[in-house]
């Protein structure tokens, strides 16, 4: 027995029919051959559907990601631009004339039309959402290591699944081929025999 043909993701390969009639069998059952491959339809169908859903949740995720990592390397950079000034300015009263730095102010979006202005603390922790209500506070440092793990994940699913979705129509064109060419073919011998009954019935 033949082991079917899948693609990396374990989605299996629809085989092209190419001998209608050796793959219906000397019995002719056509109508067996064309529930197999409506059977096999609805479930690359339902898969295409599926993966049409998780590539629209990825396709909305992957930006926030990149935005939020955005922001945070923004306050990395923003923290470590004030380290090197006090490390680099040994003229401590000239530090201290400057004055503090600043507080940075900012807007955060409440809903899709809606804002509102902040002031953000200077600090090394940030707090992130992880989905189901969660959120957990992070240093910068890992907080960026996280999204970029995520974003590296998140890119990936995404290429994969945009691939299975190109192969999925591939097979889903396959089996409407298949099932086109059974049916003809079927139509086509009903037609033959229909003709050698009537030139027999005129024989005799």
């Amino acid at each position: 027995m033949s082991v079917q043909e899948r693609n990396p993701r374990g989605i299996p390969k629809a085989p092209f029919i190419a001998d209608v009639e050796k793959h219906v069998g000397p019995n002719n059952d056509v109508e067996s051959a064309l529930k197999a491959f409506q059977d096999a339809l609805a479930k690359y169908r339902f898969m295409d559907s599926n993966l049409a859903q998780r590539r629209a949740g990825l396709e909305d995720k992957i930006p926030d990601i990149k935005k939020t990592l955005l922001m945070v390397r923004f306050l990395q950079e923003r923290r470590q631009g004030k380290s090197k000034v006090s490390d680099d300015d040994d003229d401590l009263d000239d530090l201290e004339d400057e004055g503090p730095q600043k507080p940075l102010t900012t807007t955060f979006e409440l809903n899709d039309t809606l804002y509102a202005e902040a002031e953000l603390e200077d600090t090394d922790t940030v707090f992130l959402w992880l989905g189901a209500n969660v959120m957990l506070s992070y240093k910068i440092p890992a907080a960026i290591a996280l999204l970029e793990s995520k974003l590296e994940a998140a890119e990936t699913s995404l290429q994969n699944t945009i691939e299975d979705l190109e192969f999925l129509r591939e097979q889903i064109t396959v089996m409407e081929v298949n099932t086109a060419r059974v049916y003809n073919w079927d139509v086509k011998r009903r037609r033959e025999k229909r003709e050698l009954e009537q030139v027999s019935t005129k024989a005799s």
